[in-house]
Formats: structure tokens, sequence, C-alpha cells
């Protein structure tokens, strides 16, 4: 039975990840590979001297994440939380500033994989704070905020089931 309601999770997951555009696959691909720590993603991902640059700028920003994933794990009522928030948010305005991601699910998709199912709570209001920083174009600014449903924003409570499909890069053929 739990091998089942596992393998429904994974089937969703990989349904909602080919929702996305090409673009956001592949950026949410290449994050996890630097945040995670998977591969190379200068020898996997970069095309040319501009992604090599992006790529760099990334590996710099996701040093973040580790004492982030750490933190959110210890967050308890009443505890400080504008350390953890703004480090949260620092990160998110990178990669929203990307222009990659189109909105708040692809986000979601990948900040659960890169931060675990407890990051779940905090995404939201990360989200759109980074979102509504002056750094994102205004017109950018108005997608990103519309694309997070009330659901989204007024959830009454968050799964505690870690995500199943972490999508990896796959290499093609030239013809």
């Amino acid at each position: 039975m739990a091998t089942t309601g596992i393998q429904s999770l994974s089937i969703a997951e990989m349904r909602e990840f080919a929702s996305f555009t090409a673009c956001e696959q592949r950026y949410i691909r290449r994050s996890l590979d630097i945040g995670l720590g998977r591969c190379d993603a200068f020898k996997v991902w970069a095309r040319d001297a501009d992604e090599n640059v992006a790529i760099r700028s990334q590996y710099v920003a996701y040093q973040e994440l580790k004492p982030l994933r750490e933190e959110l794990t210890h967050v308890a009522p009443g505890d400080r939380v504008d350390g953890l928030l703004g480090t949260l948010i620092h990160v998110a305005a990178f990669d929203l500033g990307q222009d990659k991601l189109e909105g708040f699910s692809a986000f979601r998709f990948l900040y659960e994989r890169l931060l675990g199912a407890h990051a779940r709570p905090w995404l939201p209001s990360a989200f759109v704070a980074a979102a509504a920083l002056p750094v994102i174009r205004p017109e950018r600014r108005k997608i990103l905020l519309q694309s997070v449903s009330e659901a989204a924003a007024t959830a009454p409570g968050w799964s505690e089931q870690e995500p199943t499909f972490y999508p990896e890069f796959i290499a093609t053929e030239a013809a």
C-alpha cells in the first residue's frame, strides 16, 4: 500500500514537472544539480560563456542553501525568523531574477527539492516577497505575483511528505 502511494506521488510530480515550460524544466534540472551537488554543472549545462557566468553566480547564491536546510528543520513557534526568511528571500530573488521560472508552481517545485518538505510553509511568503522586490521588472513582477493561487497563499497546513521525483539532465545525441 505504501509503495502504491509513493508511486502515485511520483507520477503526480512527473506530471507537474511536464506541465512546466521547457525553459523552466531546464532551469529546475540545472538548479537541482547545483543546489544538491549532483554533478559539475559547468560540464553538463554550460553551452556558452554567458551560461558559464550564470552557473558561477548560481553556485555563489546557492551557498546559502545548506545553512537554510539546517535552520528550516529546527525552527519552532516563537523563534525569530528574520534571518531565515531574509536568506530565503535573497536566494529566491536570485532565482526569480534569472527570468527562467514563470510562476509560483515551478518555484515551489524547485524549492521543495532544494530545501525539503519542511520548507513548504515558508515558500509562499518568500516567493511573494522576492517577486515584489524592485529588482524584478514591473511587468514580470505582476505576472509572478498573480501566479500565487489563493489556496497556496492561505493553506491551512502543508504536507510533510518529501518529494520523490528529482528530474535530472538527459543527454541527447546530435544527429
